[in-house]
């Protein structure tokens, strides 16, 4: 046993890798290095042809970004290839020229994230000034091998979800089963046969895996190996759906690059402006009104507790109009609209869960007669409204609802500089907390607060430093602090105990914790009623991650190179 390994609370990570298609280089690089850094873009490749099937070398090939205007330009090589790596997932046209040949416009080449897709273009001899269109959907050769689904936001716009969450698209890739859960630190599901805990999340190409839970029990979100969620267990503390451009799952022959963890890979790539300006509101309403009551309540004649849905926010995008000066620094002028987009985005969640429960309570005899020490922790137990069970136990029915709350704030930002160097950052925030009386063996005067608030800030480059080498940054910061309590009221004809009933004042602290258990004759300890009293928990999971991929054109050959740096950091 190696008994000099770092702590798992505080750890350090560095991870390397090369990736190269050239075949006899393969196991050279791949050797060399294990893995580098995830990317949340697409590459572009091809071969531009004449009508005999011979390459067409120093042809220039122009992208386009439908929605930003954002051009990208490169020539085929002696062989008539080309490469351009690093474009945001999007809609774009590819135009091809040549002396001597029309010039082909290649029109709706829709690349998703972590897409490797070529194209196949034929020239034709002819009238330059006379541009052939091929407005059909391109033809495009998937050269990936891994095994994935991508979602676009379209299908999220078109497609109902409960709760507003993608988590349920994601069990749309085959070998996906979902893994049922009372907390949000387990996973949510799994990837053929792996452990929930070995999903990896990125989100704009840094890692979401930076987690925590509001509870007591370190697991393996104390390492930053699992996503960041809601305290609901739901991804809008990631990004919102109306914020979500794509996410892609990947669930096995992924590239080196996605091999921290052995489970799925999830590559999530948030939205972004437009040259135009577009917005949108939303409303998603449930109420009781709507709802019989459950038929355990109506049993028992307890009333309809109430139920409240209210999912409503809405996005803000499109182009920012920075001002510049003309000749002599007099005039004012603005640029165009294509060089700086903002992409706003929130999303609020005012939830009442509606409830259920029976339970026993100790009985008005034994509250009593029982010595004084101990009748304020009985009368901390509802009143009993059901049937005596004997033994000093009786039952106690009730209908009510669980409230929780969530607003998520994003706000996207990115700039052109020239065809060559685009910038993007992003900040979001993402506080959530739920309220749950404890139904589970224990009293249901026990209040269990807890809270989740999530802040990133992400950073990013993208170089096109010449026509065949190309560099992307990302520099990430992110901060999940979470919060517990555990209190005591007055539900159901309870009386409160002072604190200190429970925790004698010598003992007392301020993370000072107390439980009570009863075991009554006849019954098992697992099924006796407890009282427990925690005044606030805290822990905080933070994480530093840079990310940098660098990739070059050798002939048909690309090579990738990149690293990968995160340090999670959890404590309280």
């Amino acid at each position: 046993m190696n008994h000099h390994q770092p702590p798992l609370l505080r750890r350090r990570s560095l991870l390397l890798t090369a990736r190269c298609v050239l075949p006899t280089l393969l196991f050279f690089y791949c050797s060399l290095l294990t893995a580098f850094g995830q990317s949340a873009t697409a590459t572009l490749s091809g071969t531009v042809e004449d009508q005999n099937g011979a390459a067409i070398p120093a042809a220039n090939v122009t992208v386009k970004n439908i929605s930003t205007a954002l051009l990208r330009q490169t020539t085929t090589n002696d062989q008539g290839y080309f490469t351009i790596p690093l474009l945001p997932p999007s809609t774009y046209t590819v135009t091809v020229e040549s002396q001597g040949f029309a010039p082909v416009e290649v029109q709706n080449v829709v690349l998703n994230v972590g897409d490797q897709k070529a194209l196949q273009i034929q020239l034709k001899a002819g009238n330059i000034t006379e541009m052939v269109k091929i407005t059909a959907d391109a033809p495009l050769i998937n050269e990936s091998p891994a095994v994935g689904t991508v979602v676009d936001r379209q299908f999220v716009g078109n497609i109902p979800l409960n709760g507003r969450s993608f988590q349920s698209l994601i069990t749309l890739t085959p070998g996906v089963v979902t893994v049922p859960s009372t907390t949000n630190f387990t996973g949510g599901f799994s990837v053929n046969g792996q452990r929930p805990s070995a999903n990896s999340f990125t989100v704009d190409g840094v890692s979401g895996n930076f987690g925590t839970s509001p509870g007591f029990t370190p697991g393996a979100q104390t390492g930053g190996n699992l996503p960041s969620l809601t305290t609901f267990g739901t991804t809008q503390s990631l990004v919102s759906v109306d914020a979500l451009e794509e996410f892609k799952v990947q669930t096995s022959t992924y590239s080196a690059e996605y091999g921290r963890q052995p489970g799925g890979q999830i590559s999530i790539v948030t939205r972004s402006g437009t040259n135009q300006f577009h917005g949108s509101i939303f409303d998603y309403l449930r109420n009781d009104k709507l709802d019989a009551n459950d038929w355990f309540a109506n049993r028992a004649g307890q009333p309809r507790p109430p139920e409240r849905q209210n999912d409503f926010g809405g996005t803000f995008s499109g182009p920012v109009m920075l001002p510049r000066f003309g000749e002599g620094g007099r005039q004012p002028a603005y640029n165009g609209r294509n060089r700086t987009f903002f992409f706003f985005s929130y999303e609020g969640l005012r939830l009442r869960l509606p409830q259920f429960a029976l339970t026993n309570v100790p009985t008005l005899n034994l509250r009593q007669t029982a010595p004084a020490g101990m009748q304020p922790i009985l009368k901390a137990f509802p009143l009993p409204n059901g049937r005596d069970l004997g033994n000093g136990l009786a039952e106690f029915s009730a209908a009510y609802s669980d409230p929780s709350s969530l607003d998520a704030t994003s706000i996207r930002l990115d700039h052109t500089i020239n065809s060559k160097v685009t910038l993007f950052g992003r900040y979001n925030e993402a506080p959530s907390e739920t309220n749950t009386r404890n139904s589970s063996n224990l009293s249901l005067s026990i209040v269990r607060f807890a809270k989740l608030d999530t802040q990133t800030v992400t950073l990013g480059a993208t170089s096109a430093l010449t026509a065949r080498m190309s560099n992307e940054f990302r520099i990430n910061y992110s901060d999940n602090g979470a919060i517990v309590s555990v209190t005591q009221d007055d539900f159901g004809g309870a009386t409160p105990p002072p604190r200190n009933a429970l925790i004698p004042g010598q003992f007392d602290s301020s993370t000072a914790q107390a439980l009570v258990s009863f075991v009554f004759p006849g019954r098992t300890s697992g099924t006796t009623p407890s009282v427990n009293f925690v005044d606030k928990a805290l822990t905080t999971q933070r994480q530093f991650n840079v990310v940098d991929n660098f990739s070059f054109g050798a002939g048909s050959h690309q090579l990738k190179f990149g690293f990968d740096y995160r340090r999670p950091n959890c404590g309280s």
